[in-house]
């Protein structure tokens, strides 16, 4: 991960004060070839920004090393419409276009949205309206909320819905929409948390979300009504792939405290009984149940994988047992390592064998739920038994890290020596 650059600790969240002629808003627009759609896009957004946006703007379009005339039409935009300018990168990623011109802005408040427009415009000031207020510290679109309207294909929406889920439960985010291509940060916020961020693609917006709310950075989220872009060019396995290796790469940074997260946390400041009003959870505790999280959500998916192809060949209680026994070991030395930081071989066997009790525990549980089902009624589908054996998994997991915390990895508690005068 990148070392940390930025200036002190954030100051007390407060509301701009807009300075005459300067813009108060930078809309950036992360282009690869859009020739076609570059000039109506922004056509479209400069006249609903001059209609509905009370303080003075600037879009930015930020071309992405195009190979056919969106250079051309980004400069002859930027010299034909006012309050807009163009940038060219000679290399690829959303993330590097945002990185570049947020650093390089004077704005206070910096957004950005996809060309497309899949988002309806009316969301953009109740998007940046909280960070010009000093509300928050960050915003963004949300196409999962109850309220918003969103038309895609079933495809596309299992992809966001199981994404957001991962996020979850592998790093305990709590907004609902990493991907929505629809955000807005306030500048001083950018300042100190992009130097942290290390991904240039289309991991940059969860990485940064995730760092934020680590930090204690306020989120606010938007409902948003959304239109899919049928002739959308991203490549959806290959970004899964870069998202999957993205959380593992952070899931393990926060996990063993590498990030200096806490020179961006923010003096409270509205009111100094929020201090005590809020009991915070120990670091170190923090930290583990990170850990284990990533650790949990990775040998989930390792068991899921074992039990479907032993299932194949035998019973669902032999599957059962041998998945759970060969990811158990694995799980057991990945939060060995990762999660309560032991190292070298001291104890490992110990650690090994008591994880083998533990496993015993959640075999039980599962061995259980099984046997439930099958007396509720023969013949369950493939999904169902998947559905339960998941079930019973999430309550043996909490139970798992309540042992591993308490007997197989305690904490040693150093006993100062006696005063021998």
């Amino acid at each position: 991960m990148p070392t940390d650059t930025s200036p002190g600790a954030l100051p007390v969240r407060a509301s701009l004060a807009p300075v005459p002629g300067e813009p108060v808003l930078d809309v950036v627009i992360p282009v690869f070839n859009e020739e076609k759609d570059l000039g109506p896009c922004v056509h479209r957004l400069h006249e609903h920004l001059t209609r509905t946006f009370p303080y003075p703007f600037r879009i930015t379009i930020a071309d992405n090393a195009s190979t056919d005339r969106t250079p051309e039409v980004a400069e002859a935009l930027a010299a034909r419409v006012a309050a807009v300018r163009s940038t060219r990168l000679e290399q690829k990623g959303r993330g590097r276009a945002l990185r570049t011109v947020w650093s390089d802005s004077d704005a206070p408040v910096l957004a950005y949205m996809d060309v497309d427009l899949s988002t309806d415009l009316n969301a953009l000031l109740p998007l940046v309206a909280p960070l010009i207020s000093g509300h928050s510290d960050l915003a963004i679109g949300t196409r999962l909320a109850p309220s918003s309207r969103v038309v895609r294909g079933a495809k596309r929406e299992f992809i966001s819905r199981a994404y957001n889920l991962l996020l979850r439960s592998s790093l305990s985010a709590r907004f609902s929409d990493a991907q929505c291509g629809f955000k807005a940060i306030r500048r001083e916020v950018a300042e100190r948390l992009l130097p942290l961020v290390e991904d240039s693609g289309w991991f940059f917006d969860t990485e940064l979300l995730v760092l934020a709310e680590r930090a204690g950075l306020r989120i606010h989220e938007v409902p948003v009504d959304w239109v899919d872009d049928p002739d959308s060019t991203v490549h959806i396995a290959r970004t899964a792939a870069e998202d999957i290796k993205g959380v593992w790469r952070v899931g393990r940074a926060l996990a063993v405290g590498a990030l200096p997260l806490d020179r961006l946390a923010r003096p409270f400041g509205d009111d100094p009984r929020d201090r005590t009003a809020l009991p915070g959870v120990p670091r170190a505790l923090a930290r583990r149940l990170l850990g284990f999280c990533a650790v949990g959500a990775l040998s989930t998916l390792l068991y899921l994988l074992l039990y479907s192809a032993a299932r194949t060949v035998a019973g669902p209680q032999l599957a059962n047992a041998a998945a759970l026994l060969l990811s158990a070991v694995a799980n057991t030395a990945a939060n060995r390592r990762l999660t309560f930081g032991v190292r070298g071989r001291d104890r490992a066997v110990r650690h090994q064998a008591q994880g083998l009790v533990v496993f015993a525990i959640g075999l039980a549980l599962t061995s259980g739920s099984l046997a439930a089902l099958a007396a509720a009624g023969g013949g369950a589908a493939h999904g169902t038994e998947l559905a339960v054996l998941i079930t019973a998994n999430l309550a043996a997991t909490v139970l798992r890290f309540l042992l591993f915390r308490a007997w197989v990895f305690p904490e040693r508690r150093v006993t100062p020596a006696k005063d021998a005068s």
